[in-house]
């Protein structure tokens, strides 16, 4: 073979080896040359040979500082890094458009963002405004008030617009969810945790009257079910009451919204709540858990609640009372009428009775002048207890008893439904930050020591318009206490409060979300009412300590999941669910509009006669009034065809048939209402007799001859709850089918089998086939969901819609027969077995 170099001269290296002698080099680290000395016999032997001498350690240092040597690795990593300061922030201070200000990044990070800092940048940042518009420029306030010409703004408005998709509604700014993702979350905070929503664009209208003629005024306007709002289970003030209010004697038709009412209690006749000789003392709380109630002092502190109990003014007829209604902005206006009308009536009504007597109702808004917050979840208590500190000048034993318990509450629900509590608090700016309260195990009296309503735990200054007239602008700006925060010998203790720091009157209401009869468990929380001015003071020390804020859509979804119907949009009947429904109708079609016709689906062929919104009148079998976005349809056809110079027949659908309104049958006593008419042969007649009783109850006229019992029944709508049996999810306006008895028995059957909830066995009659593919007929559809959604607290698809009374009676007969939820927006269209349930 012969020889691969020309000269066949084997002293230079080939590539391979160069190549290899290349690798070892790079691999290997060259090290300076020891001299090597001779050992001794004796040596120990090592793991080396060779043996260093002094002379060659001379160069090298006698000791390391190890301080200088980590922050010199620490550059070097730092200058490796990749990820700049602001990529190293937490989610929930992320931005999307992040400001390059290094005072916007926490301390730690400071440094860095400062490094990384552009000279250029930080030239172009610090720019100055123009010659031209310096003396033209607005200032932040003017800028801000420009910007709220067609909508208004809540105090809390520049926090949520940071952290939250911002939307116009109702004629405020408001929150609809968290820009980032916490659905899941914020489940888990009010089942768990806590939660916190700024509901101040509620409105609240303010009655002033004798007590006889405000409880005329509610009776004639609220819902008869359940006790009424003017009874003394609410007239003394330590309960709210949640009703529904309709047009002035027009019960069960004319339903508008549902409503909080509230009543001023009675003030106390010689003792003050507040005592002012104590004005001066440092405020506190006025019990810790450290220091419970003396023994020594029970039965003196039991002479004193009896002798406080009368100390209690007792009401008259020309005693002047106070009532507030908090309702939903969106039905402001129709409520605001049907009090001005319950009003009227009951001037002249009490006029005639007697005419010498002088009867006035005062009604006032109260829009702007108070906050509202909603603090839901087990945690809540913890939260307020940390947040908030009474003064100490309030010496109310019932109110000391609540504070000291207030903390070792597993949630609200302990307490009665609808408590009011009434106190004082210091600036909560003072103790800032915040720590939240621990909860302590339940003693052995804890259930002999119950806090329970009273009139004596809900009195509070919030009612007095002086004094929120004079709180609406706190006394101190942060940079004042700041100021003083900066003098303090210890840094971050908190600051004391003095004689003239603002003492804030509050109001704590208890909520519940709970329906009667359902397997979840309901969401608790507390509504805290404060005076205007002071929501980002009470909003920053409340979500300090990891409270989560939610927006619309978080409301919503503890309502449903709670099992309970949500206004505006689950009570089909009301004036503001057709505001809703019309909206939420133009939306979807112009988002169908905008599709291409291959990319969405044809509803005319799938034979959906209202695709965007529910058909209630269709469902009753009634004639179908034209909706907004179809006579935009009709318009726009008839503008494209020729003129016709013939007259055309009328249509008769077109017609509304003559009679009463769609109503909705809802309240505590409609399951009985229910129940009763299903033992009744002429169930019609007993429906009657029903509202009859329930109009009697509140002092009410019959509804008379011009309402008959058969319309009565006919037009009547029940909300129930949709829960599926195996699998799916019904969605909003997913239509409800009525199934036939042998179609019924396929899906028990198929829901049984192993082979799933969609398949059948194959016998010699039947081959498989699926259940779900299966259309109905139209004809079939008894009613619309109105809220749908996978149920995180079930587990499983759920929904909240209505469905004619008639067809809940013929099911109660027929309960062997399922029910079939089709959700109408799909393609293509998925039908699911599922139960219903009437919601009282």
């Amino acid at each position: 073979m012969a020889p691969k170099r020309k000269d066949g001269s084997r002293d230079e290296p080939t590539r391979r080896e160069k190549k290899k002698m290349k690798m070892t080099a790079a691999r290997t680290i060259a090290v300076q040359s020891v001299k090597t000395v001779s050992f001794s016999e004796n040596a120990v032997a090592g793991p080396s040979n060779a043996a260093v001498s002094i002379e060659d350690l001379n160069g090298l240092p006698s000791a390391i500082d190890v301080e200088k040597f980590a922050e010199v690795w620490d550059i070097k990593f730092n200058a490796s890094s990749t990820s700049r300061a602001w990529q190293a922030l937490p989610r929930h201070l992320r931005r999307r458009a992040a400001s390059h200000d290094v005072r916007r990044v926490p301390l730690r990070l400071r440094e860095k963002a400062r490094a990384e800092m552009d000279p250029l940048r930080k030239k172009a940042l610090g720019r100055s405004i123009s010659k031209l518009g310096k003396n033209k420029r607005l200032k932040r306030t003017e800028l801000f008030a420009r910007r709220q010409r067609d909508k208004l703004w809540l105090e809390t408005h520049i926090w949520h617009a940071k952290r939250m998709k911002m939307d116009n509604m109702w004629g405020y700014r408001l929150a609809v969810h968290p820009t980032e993702k916490s659905y899941r979350p914020s489940h888990r905070a009010s089942v768990h945790g806590s939660i916190i929503h700024d509901a101040s664009y509620h409105s609240i209208i303010e009655l002033k009257g004798t007590e006889p003629v405000l409880k005329r005024v509610l009776d004639m306007s609220c819902d008869p079910n359940g006790p009424s709002p003017g009874s003394k289970r609410y007239s003394s003030g330590s309960r709210a009451s949640d009703t529904y209010i309709y047009k002035p004697g027009s019960y069960p038709f004319g339903l508008i919204a549902s409503i909080t009412v509230i009543w001023k209690p009675l003030p106390l006749s010689s003792a003050s709540v507040v005592d002012p000789s104590r004005e001066g003392e440092q405020d506190a709380n006025p019990a810790s858990p450290s220091q419970p109630p003396s023994k020594r002092k029970r039965k003196s502190k039991e002479k004193e609640k009896e002798k406080e109990k009368e100390n209690f003014t007792l009401p008259d007829s020309e005693t002047i009372r106070v009532v507030w209604i908090m309702s939903h902005p969106s039905a402001y206006q129709d409520i605001l009428s049907s009090i001005q009308t319950s009003a009227s009536l009951t001037i002249e009504a009490s006029r005639r009775e007697n005419a010498n007597k002088e009867v006035e109702v005062e009604i006032g808004d109260l829009r702007g002048q108070v906050n509202i917050f909603e603090i839901m979840g087990p945690k809540s208590n913890q939260v307020l207890r940390g947040a908030l500190s009474p003064v100490l000048q309030d010496k109310r034993e019932e109110f000391k008893k609540f504070w000291f318990q207030f903390t070792n509450m597993q949630t609200s629900a302990e307490m009665s439904r609808g408590t009011v509590v009434g106190f004082k608090v210091v600036d909560p700016r003072l103790k800032f930050p915040p720590k939240n309260a621990k909860a302590q195990a339940p003693s052995t009296d804890h259930i002999s020591s119950t806090i329970f309503p009273s009139a004596q735990l809900a009195q509070s200054d919030l009612w007095d318009e002086a004094v929120r007239t004079k709180l609406a602008r706190p006394r101190y700006k942060k940079k004042d206490l700041d100021e003083r925060r900066s003098k303090l010998l210890i840094p971050g203790t908190p600051l004391n409060p003095e004689r003239q720091d603002d003492r804030i009157p509050v109001l704590l209401i208890q909520r519940s979300l709970e329906a009667p009869e359902f397997k979840t468990q309901g969401i608790h929380g507390w509504t805290l009412i404060i005076p205007s001015g002071w929501a980002m003071a009470f909003f920053s020390s409340l979500t300090f300590t990891g409270t989560r804020v939610g927006g619309q859509r978080e409301r919503q979804t503890q309502a449903f999941e709670a099992g309970t119907p949500y206004f505006p949009r689950d009570l089909p009947t009301s004036t503001s669910y057709e505001e809703y429904a019309t909206a939420r109708a133009k939306e979807e079609k112009g988002r169908w509009d905008r599709k291409p016709p291959a990319k969405r689906p044809n509803y005319e062929k799938l034979g959906t006669s209202s695709p965007w919104r529910a058909d209630w009148h269709g469902v009753l079998g009634l004639p179908r009034p034209k909706f907004e976005e179809e006579e935009e349809d009709v318009n726009t056809t008839e503008a494209e065809a020729f003129v016709s110079t013939q007259r055309e027949p009328v249509d008769v659908m077109e017609t509304i048939e003559e009679g009463p309104e769609v109503w909705l049958l809802r309240g505590s006593e409609a399951p009985s209402v229910i129940s009763n008419m299903s033992r009744m042969f002429n169930q019609s007649a007993a429906l009657l007799q029903e509202i009859e009783k329930l109009r009697k109850k509140r002092g009410l006229e019959g509804l008379g001859s011009s309402i008959k019992a058969d319309d009565l029944l006919r037009r009547a709508l029940v909300s129930v709850r949709i829960m599926m049996c195996g699998r799916g999810v019904p969605e909003d306006l997913a239509v409800i089918y009525q199934v036939s008895n042998d179609e019924a028995k396929k899906w028990e059957r198929a829901l049984r089998s192993p082979f799933g909830a969609y398949h059948e066995e194959e016998t010699e009659e039947v081959k498989v086939i699926k259940l779900s593919e299966i259309i109905p007929p139209e004809s079939s559809i008894i009613g619309y969901v109105t809220t749908g959604h996978f149920s995180l607290s079930q587990g499983q698809g759920f929904g909240v819609g209505a469905i004619p009374l008639v067809k809940v009676l013929e099911l109660q007969e027929l309960a062997e027969r399922g029910k079939l939820v089709s959700d109408a927006v799909q393609t293509p269209r998925q039908y699911h077995f599922a139960e219903l349930v009437a919601v009282g």
